[in-house]
């Protein structure tokens, strides 16, 4: 589990990472990073949340992602097969000289407006996509050139739409994270035991309502909401062992076989024993 800022780690020496069908943590979460990230996702259908910004998509979906833009996987709720392709460029991309030249220019201002999330659609949308879903059988040399291609097919679209209407402004600080943090390692060091709002709010110094806020502000959940959904995805995986469902139940810090199974249904859109028969 990490906090809400993430520390990307890329190849040594590479501008870039490519991530095919990530499953990037156990547990979505409310993120951003310093890396400009392109997501493309085929699903039946899911929904996006990127900054301010909630909307479903059918199909796929293929959105660019400015620097420190906080968003959900988007892969989060989504109960059907997918298939997910995430390319993420570092910040300082552009200082480079050779990436600065005027041939480039239509892309560097690609990269200005993705400050305002940009959502692309159409025929653009589904190249992209297939292309991309095929960078990572290139070589390291051929990657650099398909990525300055594609970005170049994005810049000069008009298949494209701003999810903002003014570049997005993150006014996370970095008390708020390291506050955030926190409260992340003791979910997942307590999970599997009774916890209360009482308990973590003390640990934060912060009174039970001023945290409640802070943690709906930072995660777009209750605190409830939040460690139920982190006890089901471990869950999953017990299930997906040798575990039954009673014995998961109890080890992922339910009190009540009844309540874990509709929290169960809840979150992942079946019960546990279906869920265990896939």
């Amino acid at each position: 589990m990490k906090i809400v800022f993430e520390d990307i780690k890329r190849l040594a020496g590479s501008s870039f990472r490519i991530l095919v069908n990530p499953k990037l943590n156990d547990f979505y979460y409310w993120h951003f990073h310093p890396e400009f990230e392109l997501t493309f996702i085929v699903a039946l259908n899911g929904t996006r949340r990127v900054g301010d910004h909630i909307g479903n998509f059918e199909g796929s979906d293929l959105v660019f992602i400015g620097s420190n833009i906080p968003h959900l996987n988007f892969d989060y709720g989504i109960k059907t097969e997918y298939e997910k392709v995430v390319l993420q460029i570092k910040e300082d991309f552009f200082k480079n000289d050779f990436i600065t030249t005027p041939e480039l220019a239509s892309i560097y201002q690609l990269f200005e407006n993705s400050k305002k999330v940009i959502c692309f659609h159409g025929a653009v949308k589904d190249e992209i996509g297939k292309r991309l879903q095929k960078i990572h059988l290139l070589s390291q040399f051929e990657q650099f050139i398909e990525v300055l291609s594609l970005f170049q097919i994005l810049a000069i679209s008009n298949e494209m739409t701003f999810l903002h209407d003014k570049p997005f402004e993150n006014l996370y600080n970095n008390k708020e994270q390291l506050r955030l943090k926190v409260v992340y390692k003791f979910i997942e060091e307590n999970y599997q035991r009774a916890v209360s709002i009482e308990e973590i709010s003390h640990l934060t110094h912060l009174s039970k309502a001023a945290f409640c806020r802070y943690f709906k502000k930072m995660t777009r959940l209750t605190f409830t909401e939040f460690l139920n959904q982190y006890r089901i995805e471990q869950a999953k995986r017990l299930l997906k062992s040798d575990k039954n469902v009673t014995e998961t139940c109890f080890e992922c810090g339910f009190e009540s076989l009844s309540y874990f199974n509709r929290i169960f249904k809840k979150v992942v859109g079946e019960n546990p024993i279906q869920f265990k028969k896939r």
